[in-house]
């Protein structure tokens, strides 16, 4: 049983944290009032976000990919919660619903340099892809060690089908980490055969925050726990010990003010460290995003590593912001003119959420245009999607400057050029707001690294301190997902509670001979 007097100190509002606190209500009994979350910001979800208005304009820093067959801690997770627009349901059914109703199958994945749709019926592939490909998955971690994707193939691999939509799906750039690319391979092998219709993305009726992160927030509100908001957690003091890490002591600053929290024998310290988003800056139709820096997460884990150095290498990640940033848009149309032209251009029914990439584009564009209405509060002449780059510090194919440079009126001319809308482009223009944001630490989860580089989510020795998120170590499963947090959390009070609970397993696709049987075939195509 829990000690009624015992708190649990929680880092960060990001999904991680949320999915934590759920998890010590639901299979701990702990006491909602209880529970204190912590968040620099005004707002919680962390880097699963969504906000704006049709006045203002909205905003999606980033387009998170869901999956039945690989997101089991989430689909359990989301079971438990009440849809906010139908509390007689639960969120999972919700989306088991609307992705019935609303299926994806992309028509126009790949676009080249004339504007036409690529014939993706094949991925490209040599025999040498299809060997290194093979020898990648089977490789164990420690022997790809810091390795790059970019050191296991052939530069023509980089030129095919599967990479360029391989890539955008779920952002991975050649200099990234070969381990996490083999985890992605073996995680997601059963989306081999659709990866070029995108028919196994699971689409939410809203945005994720409207759908899932709205709701949540709702039930831990009903529970009575507790969100400190525009609260900096800056430090953490430990007993002194040679065996154990207990964190007796939290630092913050409230409104400004410094204070801290005496963190007695019972209480618990869930942190979050690191953030994909932290330095993000948002432009507008007249101006670029600045290029930030680091903030209070990395900065946090930093100082943790001073004290315990073997918590991870937090410079890993957040010393390369030119191999980590990409930019980002959402456009809000007062017009549906442009969502007509797509559905005419690819051939794709309205909003079915299908990824379009322009695999000739300088700065690796992408977009996706969502099923309408996208936001909760989004007006019914109101449609909105989204976009990114990759390679946002290269001069576009149609504006001669850096997409990092660009207003978004500028990225606006670039993507309509490409689709070929010129006569068009006045009248979108006049019709739509662009907001860009840039990114530095997008992919920073992704940079080669080591196992050790990332503090395990119940590191050797703590009594009371675990770690939550993309930067914390779990074995086998992907970063850059909702489902590496929500299982993070999991992780984190099963152990801490010392639960007689499983933490939810991962489906092992690539030992799955029916699955190995239609990768191999698709790989022939």
């Amino acid at each position: 049983m829990v000690n009624h007097d015992t708190k649990a100190y929680l880092v960060g509002a990001g999904v991680g944290s949320l999915a934590a606190a759920v998890y010590l209500i639901r299979d701990g009994h702990f006491p909602g009032k209880n529970i204190h979350i912590f968040e620099e910001m005004n707002i919680t979800g962390g880097s699963c976000d969504g906000t704006g208005s049709a006045e203002k304009g909205y905003v999606l820093r980033g387009g998170r990919m869901l999956n039945d067959e690989a997101y089991e801690c989430t689909w359990e997770l989301l079971k438990f919660i009440p849809s906010i627009t139908d509390p007689q349901i639960s969120v999972r059914d919700e989306i088991i619903a609307f992705d019935k109703k609303v299926q994806t199958h992309a028509k126009a994945r790949l676009v080249d340099e004339n504007g036409k749709i690529v014939d993706v019926s094949s991925m490209g592939f040599s025999n040498k892809d299809r060997m290194d490909l093979m020898k990648l998955t089977i490789s164990p971690e420690d022997a790809l060690k810091t390795y790059t994707i970019e050191q296991c193939f052939s530069p023509s691999f980089f030129k095919t089908n599967f990479w360029y939509m391989w890539a955008t799906t779920f952002a991975f750039q050649p200099w990234h980490s070969a381990i996490e690319f083999k985890r992605y391979l073996n995680r997601f092998m059963h989306e081999f055969p659709r990866i070029h219709t995108l028919a196994g993305v699971t689409r939410t009726p809203y945005n994720q925050y409207d759908s899932i992160i709205l709701p949540i927030i709702k039930w831990l509100g009903g529970q009575d726990v507790h969100f400190e908001m525009n609260c900096k957690v800056t430090d953490l003091d430990f007993k002194p010990s040679q065996e154990e890490k207990t964190i007796e002591r939290i630092h913050y600053l409230d409104a400004g003010k410094q204070k801290e929290i005496t963190v007695h024998n019972t209480d618990l310290v869930f942190v979050t460290n690191g953030s994909m988003t932290e330095g993000y800056s948002l432009g507008s139709m007249t101006s670029a995003p600045r290029l930030g820096s680091k903030g209070a997460s990395f900065t946090l884990w930093e100082n943790i590593v001073r004290k315990q150095p073997d918590l991870g290498t937090p410079s890993v990640f957040s010393d390369h912001i030119d191999k980590s940033l990409w930019e980002s848009f959402t456009v809000t149309c007062k017009d549906p003119i442009f969502f007509d032209l797509m559905e005419n251009f690819s051939g794709n029914s309205y909003g079915t959420g299908a990824l379009v990439t322009f695999k000739d584009s300088n700065w690796f564009m992408s977009i996706v245009l969502a099923y309408q209405p996208h936001f909760i509060n989004q007006p019914e002449n109101i449609k909105v999607f989204w976009g990114y780059s990759l390679f946002p510090n290269n001069i576009g194919n149609y504006i001669p400057k850096k997409m990092s440079e660009c207003t978004g009126e500028e990225i606006l001319i670039e993507l309509c050029s490409h689709l070929r809308f010129h006569k068009h482009i006045p009248f979108i223009l006049k019709n739509s707001n662009c907001i860009p944001c840039m990114m530095p630490f997008i992919t920073s989860q992704f940079m080669p690294r080591v196992r050790t580089d990332r503090p395990e989510v119940i590191p050797k020795g703590s009594t009371n301190l675990v770690f939550l998120g993309q930067f914390a170590e779990i074995p086998d499963d992907v970063v850059f997902t909702v489902e590496y947090s929500v299982r993070s959390a999991q992780m984190a009070v099963y152990s801490l509670l010392k639960l007689n609970k499983e933490v939810t397993p991962i489906n092992q696709h690539q030992y799955d001979v029916r699955i190995l049987f239609d990768t191999f075939i698709t790989s022939f195509r």
